[in-house]
């Protein structure tokens, strides 16, 4: 069984649109060699660790080491990057990001904070064409702006994102998963969401 969790690419205000396909593949199940006594496989539970950002920005508790992936879009700033990093345990419905982009240093220096949030927010909302669950304003532990939002998608998928904007830097945090798994996973993602740490410049 194949599970597909449409992750939105996360680019910033007025950066373009698309998205990201992540296929989780369940194994197939070992059948033994005496009916009377095969096993049922159970779920494995993820280790879970501290991952650093490659340029320790960041840190978080993912299950495993995630996987990275860069985007360039392009905009009427010039092109900026958008940094992945996706980690999806075996046999669950659910993909853990977090993702990232630098804006060019004079719009990074200008621009409103609320603003690139509100932006970014609406820009995921129309890329995953999803509906807007709740939302509300947060503070990153050193007191940077954010806003929690949490979406479905026309497919029943379900994002729970916080965003922070530091230092020119948009950060993004979700977790997606589906509508069955999502019960059984609200203290885990508010456990991953929780650990999310911005660590400053110099």
């Amino acid at each position: 069984m194949t599970i597909k969790l449409l992750l939105p690419l996360l680019a910033a205000t007025l950066v373009c649109g698309g998205s990201l396909l992540v296929e989780a593949v369940q194994p197939k199940p070992k059948v033994t060699s005496t009916p009377a006594k095969t096993k049922v496989n159970q779920p494995v539970q993820p280790k879970w660790k501290l991952f650093t950002g490659p340029d320790g920005r960041f840190s978080v508790l993912m299950p495993g080491t995630p996987k990275r992936n860069t985007q360039t879009q392009k905009t009427y700033m010039g092109e900026i990057n958008v940094e992945l990093f996706i980690a999806q345990p075996q046999k669950q419905e659910v993909a853990y990001v977090v993702a990232y982009n630098d804006f060019p240093y004079s719009y990074g220096q200008m621009a409103n904070p609320q603003t690139v949030l509100n932006n970014a927010r609406d820009i995921a909302l129309k890329t995953t064409k999803s509906n807007l669950i709740s939302q509300r304003d947060i503070q990153s532990t050193n007191g940077h702006p954010g806003k929690e939002i949490e979406y479905v998608d026309a497919g029943g998928k379900f994002t729970k994102n916080r965003m922070y904007f530091a230092q020119g830097r948009l950060y993004q945090v979700m977790a997606v998963t589906t509508k069955k798994q999502r019960p059984s996973l609200v203290k885990t993602i508010n456990g991953y969401l929780n650990s999310f740490n911005l660590v400053l410049k110099a």
